[in-house]
């Protein structure tokens, strides 16, 4: 099997159940999907989870595909539709009482290298932010797709992702510019008295 195969003779050998093509397909798409699906998750193993789902449906419902749009915006619209599922589905059963929460979690301090700086205070922005905008921002900024092909992956009119990407651009840096006052507004004694 050629790397140089396009997308659309790729997809019509899956259809007819060519199993080395659906491998190429993997191939290719797999690591951006992975990341991706981390990017709305923020949970490694679930990122994987959500991939390999999201490459069964590809094999499995190859048929349904239209080539009116590009293989990976077919694909990114399959991972960003399980994405949102999931983050839903974890939401309704994230009422959890603080005595069940890990230790580890509890004792997790402004100073930890994993949550602190910009990077951390970006993914808590992401987390926090709403998946309608997070998915726009995240196929834009991310993963470098135009604004049409987020709105054939979305299945929304162009103008609506022009108005989220704004919008949760705007939430991001709102929240990020709090973060940044909240971190100044903490008395230089008390974050020396940290690093102690």
């Amino acid at each position: 099997m050629e790397m140089s195969m396009d997308e659309q003779e790729l997809i019509a050998q899956v259809k007819r159940g060519d199993e080395s093509a659906y491998t190429v397909i993997v191939r290719l798409y797999k690591d951006r999907i992975v990341n991706f699906l981390f990017q709305m998750t923020n949970d490694y193993q679930r990122a994987v989870d959500l991939s390999q789902e999201t490459f069964m449906r590809v094999y499995f419902k190859a048929d349904r595909y239209r080539p009116i749009a590009p293989l990976s915006s077919w694909i990114f619209a399959i991972a960003a539709n399980l994405a949102k599922t999931d983050i839903k589905r974890r939401k309704r059963m994230a009422l959890v009482s603080i005595e069940d929460l890990p230790p580890t979690v509890l004792l997790s301090t402004p100073g930890d290298s994993v949550n602190s700086g910009l990077s951390g205070n970006l993914r808590r922005a992401l987390d926090d932010l709403n998946p309608r905008y997070r998915i726009p921002i995240l196929l834009k900024d991310v993963e470098g797709y135009s604004q049409e092909e987020i709105a054939q992956i979305i299945k929304r009119p162009v103008g609506t992702v022009k108005a989220r990407i704004s919008r949760g651009r705007a939430i991001l840096k709102k929240s990020l510019e709090n973060a940044r006052r909240d971190l100044n507004a903490v008395p230089k004694t008390e974050m020396l008295d940290e690093r102690l």
